[in-house]
């Protein structure tokens, strides 16, 4: 039985890859957590919803005059004259070109794509006191898990004396999307003030992701025993909360409008179960064999961050605007607070009180130009952003172009975007011990539909 244990942990230690989210070792004959990591490879940043804002870079704090403002700005709503009801529809491509400097055999680019309902809303002017008020409800799609990645290399310990040739399957799938209910009242002719509440609720659909890691190989032991091994390892989340969104906006003369933007930190109730299968064959010696499974599920708590932005808009005139947004999120405040009640930076998985996490600051310039003739309009717009991720140390910094265009015909607006995002040499920290890096390359095209009534 020693013999059969100390050849599972060189097996496992030859395995150390399995960091890169939720790395597991040997004690007892049973798999425990070493790190707990939070890997969302989409913008980790909140951001609002709607083609018309990517189109614009998403500096839209300022603007927010449609019914994704419950996103961005709940203080814009009230720049609604009409009732009305929208749809935004995603999808995106994600290149992730990976570099294991002490393993170059297993660099190589990892694709994924996908498409979602990116926003789904409903919103209502009405007046109450002689006082203009709009209500809204929406759904918004906020975080993509979605990740696959595959490859192999060949590793060895010294300690052991055994090597192995792996392959590696990642597949990390599912998202995060909110329930809002916003309202919005005008203050005064100039100044008007918004709330949107959040329900991240898996109830009123699927608040979850899962994280699947396959390991498989063949080596050899320092005994000369051949054998084979398979390693599942499956971590599946569920996520409930509550948070608000605060916004006013300003129109500080005919020419120049403030936003200003609060969401507000909230706890995460998370429901973690992990599985894990382990099957180990070693022909030449049968007495070696082994073949483990177990299942756990705990209750974990995810402190989500405070965050908050100011926008500028200036209107030269009813065709041309441009805009700025700068954004600020408390990541050093992203704590896991697992069932023992140990807390963890899911950044980078270390003890939350000796990780080095800094705040992120976004930096958001847009412009439109409105073609008005008869009673149709065509917008054309661009925009640039810097959209730094929280990373171990400074964050890493990943930067952006977008343009945008559509019609707006009678009741019906169509508006459509294409963001284009870049980051080279990032995630640095995720597998330290491999010199690893990323180039990373993502495309989004959004599309909104909006009928008013």
């Amino acid at each position: 039985m020693i013999e059969k244990l100390g050849f599972i942990k060189s097996i496992l230690t030859i395995g150390i890859f399995l960091l890169l989210l939720f790395p597991l070792c040997p004690q007892n004959c049973i798999a425990q957590d070493l790190l707990q990591r939070i890997e969302i490879p989409s913008t980790l940043n909140p951001v609002g919803s709607g083609a018309r804002a990517l189109g614009m870079g998403g500096a839209f704090i300022a603007v927010a005059d449609d019914a994704t403002a419950g996103s961005w700005n709940p203080g814009g709503l009230i720049q609604l004259e009409t009732p009305e009801i929208s749809v935004v529809g995603a999808y995106f491509q994600r290149t992730e070109d990976n570099t294991f400097g002490t393993h170059p055999e297993a660099s190589g680019p990892q694709d994924i794509t996908d498409s979602n309902i990116n926003y789904l809303s409903a919103a209502l002017p009405f007046m109450v006191l002689n006082r203009n008020m709009v209500i809204s409800v929406n759904h918004q799609h906020l975080y993509d898990f979605n990740r696959q990645w595959e490859f192999s290399f060949p590793l060895s310990t010294s300690e052991t004396g055994t090597s192995v040739d792996q392959d590696v399957d990642v597949d990390q799938e599912g998202s995060l999307s909110a329930l809002g209910i916003a309202y919005c009242v005008q203050v005064t002719s100039r100044f008007s003030f918004g709330i949107t509440f959040n329900f991240w609720e898996d109830g009123l659909y699927e608040n979850r992701w899962h994280l699947k890691t396959f390991q498989s190989g063949a080596g050899i032991n320092d005994q000369g025993n051949d054998f084979i091994f398979e390693h599942n390892v499956t971590d599946e989340y569920d996520l409930k909360g509550f948070n608000t969104n605060l916004g006013i906006l300003w129109n500080i003369n005919s020419h120049i409008t403030l936003g200003l933007v609060f969401k507000s930190p909230f706890t995460a109730d998370l429901s973690h179960k992990k599985d894990i299968e382990m099957d180990l064959v070693v022909p030449n010696d049968p007495g070696l064999n082994l073949r483990q499974s177990s299942s756990k599920k705990t209750d974990e708590k995810l402190d989500m961050p405070m965050s908050y932005g100011l926008g500028l808009a200036y209107r030269f005139s009813d065709k041309f605007t441009i805009s700025m947004d700068i954004y600020r999120t408390e990541w050093d405040d992203y704590i896991l607070t697992n069932s023992e009640g140990d807390k963890i930076s899911p950044i980078t998985g270390e003890p939350a009180d000796e990780a080095d996490v800094e705040p992120t600051h976004q930096i958001r310039f847009g412009a439109e130009y409105l073609y008005i003739q008869d009673r149709l309009i065509i917008p054309i717009r661009g925009g640039l952003f810097y959209d730094p991720a929280p990373a171990d140390g400074d964050p890493d910094d990943f930067y952006g172009v977008s343009c945008g265009s559509g019609f707006a015909i009678g009741k019906i607006v169509f508006d459509i975007a294409y963001q284009y995002r870049f980051g080279n040499d990032v995630s640095e920290y995720i597998l330290k011990e491999f010199d690893f890096s990323q180039e990373v390359r993502e495309h989004k095209l959004l599309s909104s539909l909006i009928y008013y009534f």
